[in-house]
């Protein structure tokens, strides 16, 4: 037994034949960096937009649906259950249940395996599935303390005793607690995800420039793909959209190159650090939705599906290491299906750093972790993230686990491929993968 397996917990998914899930179709809104042409537009809007395309696309009767299963991190306080609130306004009937799930940066892809699970339950046969985040969006807090003192400036009755509360208050109090640093930052570890990234580049003696040449090749791909990726997108629009033309993923930098990437200050680590801002993934909004359903109602509804979900698994590692997961996740997978990463047609991981990619990499090729035997061969850069990732398109949390899927299944078509992994490691010191077949 690899080592790496005595150090992690796992959750698996290998599929029931009888309740295998296909994906219909996927669908997505463009990705665009945080404080740009989304920000205006709330998490509830953004999956509205996804699911409704969705439904248009594929023609399915909202009332035949079972249930709908959204992924997001930030939970937005005026829409608690946020997938419901969704599944609603997107024209989903009030008998059609829906709820929310959260895995960090997989709750997208958690959503589709949700489903899988329950389909195997024997609980639903049809289910509408996605990811939505709007990190612009994520609040700012008071601290504690000035959160009391608003509590009992509400609770004073007369003037003179809301004037006493009020002479409490001091310049501090108005000081905000960013929410989106809180949410970036592991509880147990106490370290930042760029830290962990930093952690990493250590670990596996990865070189400010291997991140910089990965990071300008992510954009270059996005670039020269921007067809591929328009065929994920629906349509959207938004105030701030110039000429009110529709919106594009508007964090690909066309023509990124060294020079421009060397230029920027590491961010984590001021004086030793490597990882910077070019070479992480961006903060971005969006959201993505798919259409997943048994393979036999399939049939029964004569849809032709664009592919299926043959394996999943979950795995846990160290909080602070905790960019290498898609290596535990796919490598279970791996095993079990007898289907390593370089037999797969493509390969999605996303990149929440080209420290974080480039250690997945690394540690597969390394002989102990595959129990000395080296079994479970390498992750080819020719099969990886051909049109480039989250250091190019961006990394909207909750949704990205959505798009790995659509993307990986678009890719497949232009390939004419079979078979594609698509995984991401998840803050906390998790990683998920998923194993998919094009039919």
């Amino acid at each position: 037994m690899p080592n790496w397996f005595k150090e992690t917990h796992l959750a698996s998914g290998a599929m029931n034949k009888d309740a295998q899930l296909v994906i219909i179709d996927g669908v997505r809104t463009p990705f665009c960096k945080m404080g740009t042409d989304l920000a205006g537009v709330d998490a509830v809007e953004i999956g509205r937009q996804a699911v409704a395309a969705l439904l248009t696309r594929t023609g399915i009767d909202p009332a035949i649906i079972d249930e709908v299963i959204i992924g997001n991190v930030s939970q937005p306080a005026d829409a608690a259950n946020i997938a419901r609130v969704i599944a609603l306004r997107a024209g989903i009937p009030k008998s059609v249940p829906a709820y929310s799930v959260h895995r960090n940066c997989a709750s997208g892809m958690e959503a589709l395996t949700t489903a899988a699970c329950k389909a195997a339950a024997g609980q639903g046969e049809i289910f509408v599935v996605g990811g939505v985040e709007n990190m612009s969006r994520t609040p700012l807090l008071f601290h504690h303390s000035t959160a009391k003192k608003f509590a009992k400036l509400a609770r004073a009755k007369t003037m003179g005793a809301k004037l006493g509360v009020i002479a409490g208050f001091r310049p501090k109090d108005f000081s905000p607690v960013i929410g989106l640093k809180l949410g970036l930052t592991d509880p147990v570890a106490g370290l930042n995800m760029g830290e962990t990234a930093e952690v990493l580049a250590r670990e596996f003696d990865i070189s400010r420039e291997e991140q910089d040449t990965y990071a300008m090749n992510s954009h270059l791909k996005a670039a020269a793909n921007r067809e591929n990726l328009a065929e994920e997108i629906t349509p959207a629009y938004a105030e701030s959209a110039k000429d009110g033309h529709a919106l594009i993923d508007n964090g690909v930098r066309e023509g990124q190159n060294m020079k421009a990437l060397g230029k920027l200050r590491p961010v984590f680590e001021k004086t030793t650090g490597t990882v910077t801002a070019g070479n992480s993934s961006q903060i971005t909004d969006g959201g993505g939705a798919m259409l997943v359903m048994t393979e036999k109602k399939a049939d029964e509804l004569k849809m032709e599906p664009i592919g299926k979900l043959i394996d999943f698994h979950y795995s846990g590692c160290e909080p602070e290491r905790m960019g290498v997961g898609p290596a535990y996740a796919i490598a279970e997978v791996a095993k079990r299906q007898d289907f390593l990463p370089e037999k797969a047609d493509v390969i999605e991981i996303n990149e929440a750093f080209a420290a974080q990619v480039i250690a997945v990499q690394r540690l597969f090729e390394k002989k102990e972790f595959c129990n000395g035997s080296g079994s479970l061969g390498s992750i080819p850069d020719e099969l990886l993230n051909p049109n480039g990732g989250a250091i190019a398109l961006g990394h909207p949390v909750g949704a990205t686990g959505t798009r790995l899927v659509i993307t990986t299944l678009k890719e497949l078509k232009r390939r004419n491929g079979k078979r594609g992994y698509a995984s991401l490691c998840i803050g906390g010191g998790q990683g998920g993968a998923v194993l998919l077949e094009r039919p």
